[in-house]
C-alpha cells in the first residue's frame, strides 16, 4: 500500500452540511476499497488564486490516505465525473517523503565533512582609530577657517 494526499475542491454553491456529505462520499468509496484513512481534514471555504468555472470560492477537503493504485484511480475517475467537484489533485506521498529523508541523511554528511568554523574574531574597544599608515592625518582646523 502506498501513501497518497488527495486535496478535492468542493463546488461553493453548496452549503458547508452538503460539502460534509460530498466529502463523506469519496471517503466511503475509499473505504470500501480496503484504503486506510489516515488524515480527514475540511480545510473549509476558501479564496481561489484564480477562478474556476467563473467561482472565487470553493470548500477544501483534505485527505491522507494509505491505498492501492487502483483505488485512487477509480476515485480520481468518480471526483473528474462529478460536478460537484471543481478540482482535485492526488500526490503519492511516500515518495516524497523518502526523497525527504534521503536529502537531510546528505545535508547531515555534508556538515559532519565540513571543517568547523573559527571562532568570531572580538570587537576592539571603542576609542580614536589610528590612521592607515602611509596617509597624513588631516590638520587640525585653525578658528575661523570653515571646516
Amino acid at each position: 500500500m502506498r501513501l497518497y494526499d488527495i486535496v478535492a475542491l468542493v463546488t461553493p454553491d453548496l452549503s458547508d452540511e452538503d460539502a460534509q456529505k460530498v466529502a463523506s462520499e469519496y471517503r466511503k468509496i475509499l473505504s470500501d476499497g480496503g484504503a486506510e484513512i489516515v488524515k480527514d481534514e475540511p480545510w473549509g471555504r476558501r479564496r481561489l488564486a484564480f477562478p474556476i468555472l467563473r467561482k472565487r470560492e470553493a470548500h477544501y477537503h483534505y485527505f491522507q490516505v494509505s491505498a492501492e493504485p487502483a483505488i485512487i484511480a477509480e476515485t480520481e475517475r468518480r471526483m473528474k465525473l462529478s460536478d460537484q467537484i471543481l478540482r482535485h489533485l492526488a500526490v503519492r506521498a511516500d515518495l516524497e517523503l523518502k526523497r525527504a529523508a534521503k536529502m537531510a541523511v546528505r545535508q547531515r554528511e555534508k556538515a559532519e565533512r565540513r571543517p568547523p568554523r573559527p571562532p568570531a574574531p572580538m570587537p576592539a574597544a571603542p576609542g580614536p582609530t589610528p590612521a592607515p599608515a602611509g596617509v597624513p592625518a588631516p590638520a587640525p582646523a585653525e578658528k575661523g577657517e570653515p571646516s
